[in-house]
């Protein structure tokens, strides 16, 4: 028969307790009044207003008036053409963006499904939902916190929150029957929803459920934050309000003129509107959104993952990091760096040697060290595993972080507890709790002695010491060995350490942790990533702050972050006291300068990173836990960990890093980078061909000559230049300083550094010749289709042409490696062909009107086309000259 799951599901009955939890009916009136125990899911979004929020950027808008236009004139194929390019753009932003936020319902799955609770005095395994504050609930190792509770009882309690504070140390838990209620992380007699028992046993009572928890409120700050739009997203919608600004210009122009020469008023408004469809660049959304898709592609190449396309261009302008320490910059495994004893220090390696000042000693000849390494293995609770990966074996260890990091620094030194089998047999354990601060064992050796062996807290097992271990003798312990100790012990904190201390006894009587003999300390550390130094000095270099932000201790916080290369002298660090202490104005005052937050909470992260946008700066954050995802969010490019980051930060992220490799996010910035130099090039080479285009329909019917191309030829030209050539220039390779510039400014014009006067010079040269071709070859031949045909090459050709000039903004087509990309190069001759079939095919002569040309008359049209790029190169010389001797005569005046 299958139980209904709602249903409390009997375990064993339970006799009486201090707290026998809630009857029925009370938790019956309290679920009506509080709610069930989950977390609020936030509205769905849905295909449609995806696809149709595509459509509601200005150029896009503007196309869609002009194919509206082209319909009411008759033009279908252009229409057609331009619809099409419409739909086809709004398709592709639809599929990248088509990954509705799951982050509120990831975060829902988080809280376990099923808890022991007591109900009526009984205890019963119940559904998770169904919870009230008042409820008692069992947990043990392994289980996952359904709701924030304060401990009735607690045996040997540790609890992973990592999740909601970044640390990557397990918690030590304990009653405390006079604590306040007050929910707030970090306290040692709470449990938190999400949590997980690495440890022990305990009984506690709900205090709070649902979106009262600290799990729900990192849900609220989730629900509130509103998403910006990306630094291109703006320059793309001021780019079409100029563009609208500009067609209503010329169609204004031109219908007043014809007006003027007495031309009827319909043909005007047609004539008009026919300018200001040709001056639209069609290609452009649709060449912006194949642009970022491509460089996604890149990016996947170079494990990172990018989940909203415009991101991609927003890394570009990237000027701040915040850092999440544990498992971005750090290995996210603590790892036993030294050991010292009275009078001796070793180190472990990176390769497994003990180094003892600079030479390799096998630690089992030395006494002290051999007697530290077995309590190592024989005062710990976790398990070594032999392990196989890629061809090589080694160890591997199952349990809580600092007794796995303790049992592989012995098995280095070959000692385990295979190997301590014949030595010693474990009698008897007295756990850690967080009171005592410290783990003894009894154990028995092969002679049949018993001994105690003890770690834990420096300061406590010093305390609990008469003598300490000087070779094979252990003698009385003078103020002297402490203040020596002492000094050992702040130093290896100061260096982002965690120091324990080890002790040993014989056992006579009832073992006791009192008169012990002092062995020495232990330093161990979450190791920093070896590629995460060289990634914070790239970032430097490309004008890139780092900030940790932790929920570490400070003192390990600046440690890793001197090592890193993030905290440097002069720079500023703070903890989450100081910042809740601190206004907003206060923050906003100091936050450039400060270079590690430590012991801060999801809250402060947010307050971090709102302090750091409102400064002007673009932020990344990165993070891989739970805590991480409201400032992943907020922040301009939220940053998850692919291995080791939750579903939460993942799905609240733009970028996820596949491989956990903080240098692939420098990568990423570089790719924004050189993503956003192409969007310039190609904005420069689309705006630069409509402008001639539009100057020769312009100026030609200013002056009183034919019309100088046809629609079709239009459309044509439009077809072969907009399209594969500004394309492939979207896929220029990165120039060689692109990681030495220092980022952008958010608020930059995309047209900044004078490139709305290139754009405008260059289009109106192209207009010119042009026109030059269109009247020479009119005089010559006295035919019209002869003279469109030569004016419809000439246009081609100069835009083939600029297109090569767009590839750089310093430097002159003389001086661009034309060859480093070939995708550029194969576009060109494409498009050249289909220009050359035009004009020589019979069949598209009839369609296009076009005639074919003589030799001369294409050396005509060759010519007059090169004469504007060998005009820009001398002007670029002439410049670049001029810039030499500005520098040559300013070198003196600085040096003195």
């Amino acid at each position: 028969m299958n139980r209904d799951l709602s249903e409390p599901t009997p375990i064993r009955q339970q006799p009486a307790l201090e707290k026998k939890g809630l009857t029925s009916a009370q938790a019956e009136r309290l679920l009506a009044s509080y709610g069930e125990n989950r977390l609020k899911s936030g509205k769905k979004v849905k295909a449609l207003p995806i696809f149709v929020s595509q459509f509601r950027d200005a150029l896009v808008m503007i196309l869609l008036i002009s194919t509206a236009a082209s319909i009411f004139m008759g033009e279908l194929v252009e229409a057609i053409s331009i619809a099409v390019i419409v739909l086809a753009n709004a398709i592709m932003g639809f599929i990248q963006e088509f990954k509705t936020e799951k982050t509120l319902e990831t975060l829902k799955q988080m809280s376990a499904p099923m808890a022991k609770v007591y109900r009526n005095g009984e205890l019963v395994r119940l559904e998770t939902e169904k919870l009230v504050p008042g409820d008692v609930i069992e947990i043990e190792a392994g289980d996952r916190i359904p709701a924030d509770a304060i401990l009735l009882e607690s045996v040997s309690l540790q609890t992973d929150e990592s999740v909601l504070t970044g640390e990557s140390v397990p918690v030590h838990k304990q009653e405390n029957s006079s604590a306040t209620l007050e929910n707030k992380l970090n306290q040692p007699y709470l449990v938190y929803m999400g949590t997980t028992v690495t440890k022990g046993h305990g009984k506690a009572q709900i205090i709070s459920t649902g979106m009262s928890t600290q799990m729900g409120k990192i849900a609220h700050m989730l629900s509130e934050i509103k998403e910006d739009l990306t630094p291109l997203q703006n320059k793309l919608n001021e780019l079409g309000k100029l563009i609208g600004i500009g067609c209503l210009a010329v169609s204004a122009i031109v219908a007043v003129a014809g007006l003027l020469r007495g031309e009827p008023l319909m043909q005007m408004i047609i004539t008009g509107v026919s300018l200001a469809v040709a001056a639209v660049p069609e290609g452009l959304p649709a060449i912006v959104t194949i642009s970022l898709a491509l460089a996604v592609k890149r990016m996947i190449r170079r494990k990172a993952l990018i989940r909203k396309l415009h991101a991609v261009e927003t890394l570009g302008c990237t000027g701040v990091i915040c850092s999440d320490k544990t498992g971005t910059l750090t290995e996210n495994k603590m790892t036993v760096q030294q050991l010292i004893t009275f009078n001796q220090s070793v180190e472990i390696s990176h390769d497994n040697q003990f180094i003892e000042q600079g030479v390799p000693i096998k630690p089992t000849s030395n006494p002290t060290y051999k007697r530290i390494l077995e309590i190592c293995v024989l005062c710990n609770n976790a398990q070594l595993q032999h392990s196989h990966q890629k061809g090589k074996s080694g160890w591997k260890a199952v349990g809580e972080p600092t007794e796995t990091a303790l049992l592989l620094a012995a098995a280095k030194a070959g000692i385990t507890s295979e190997s301590l089998k014949t030595e010693y047999v474990r009698m008897e354990e007295i756990p850690f709790d967080s009171t005592r601060k410290c783990m003894s064992v009894i154990v028995k050796d092969k002679a049949g002695r018993e001994w105690i062996f003890t770690k834990g807290a420096y300061d406590v097992i010093l305390e609990k010491s008469s003598r300490i271990q000087q070779g094979n003798t252990a003698a009385m312990i003078t103020p002297a060995d402490k203040k020596r100790l002492e000094q050992q012990n702040n130093k290896m904190a100061g260096s982002g350490m965690r120091v324990l201390g080890f002790a040993y006894a014989p056992v006579s009587g009832t073992p006791q942790e009192k008169n012990l003999i002092f062995l020495g300390l232990s330093g161990m550390m979450d190791p920093p990533r070896k590629e995460a130094k060289q990634a914070v000095i790239t970032c430097r270099k490309a004008g890139v702050k780092t900030v940790m932000i932790t929920g570490d201790h400070k003192l390990t916080a600046c440690a890793i972050a001197k090592q890193i290369g993030i905290y440097q002298k002069g720079d500023l660090c703070l903890t989450g006291r100081e910042l809740e202490k601190m206004s907003d104005q206060d923050l906003d005052h100091v936050v450039q300068k400060v270079t590690v937050f430590a012991r801060v909470s999801p809250s402060h992260k947010l307050k971090i990173v709102r302090s750091l946008k409102r400064k002007g700066n673009v932020i990344a954050m990165t993070g891989d836990g739970v805590n991480d995802a409201p400032a992943i969010k907020e922040a301009n490019i939220g940053v998850s960990m692919g291995i080791t980051g939750s579903d939460v930060t993942k799905q609240a992220a733009d970028v996820i890093l596949l491989d956990d490799n903080f240098s692939t996010l420098v990568a990423a910035i570089e790719e924004g980078r050189v993503i956003y130099q192409n969007i310039r090039k190609f904005i420069r080479y689309l705006l630069s061909c409509n402008i001639g285009e539009v100057l020769t329909m312009f100026a030609g019917m200013l002056m009183g000559m034919p019309v100088p191309l046809l629609p079709m030829q239009i459309l044509l030209v439009n077809l072969v230049t907009d399209g594969l050539p500004a394309i492939s220039l979207g896929l220029d390779p990165a120039e060689k300083d692109v990681m030495k510039q220092r980022p952008r400014h958010p608020e930059e014009s995309i047209f900044a550094h004078g490139l709305v006067y290139t754009i405008i010079f260059r289009g109106v040269l192209i207009g010119l010749t042009t026109l030059t071709v269109f009247i020479t070859m009119f005089r010559m031949t006295l035919s019209v289709d002869a003279a469109r045909t030569g004016a419809f090459f000439t246009l081609v050709l100069t835009q083939l042409i600029h297109v090569f000039e767009c590839k750089s903004e310093t430097k002159s087509i003389f001086s661009i490696p034309l060859f480093n990309n070939m995708k550029l190069v194969g576009s060109v001759l494409i498009s050249a062909i289909i220009v050359l079939l035009a004009i020589y095919l019979p069949q598209c002569n009839l369609l296009f009107r076009t005639v074919p040309l003589s030799g001369i008359q294409l050396l005509l049209c060759f010519g007059i086309s090169m004469v504007v790029p060998i005009c820009n190169a001398i002007f670029l010389a002439v410049k670049k000259s001029f810039h030499k001797k500005d520098m040559l005569i300013a070198t003196p005046e600085q040096a003195e």
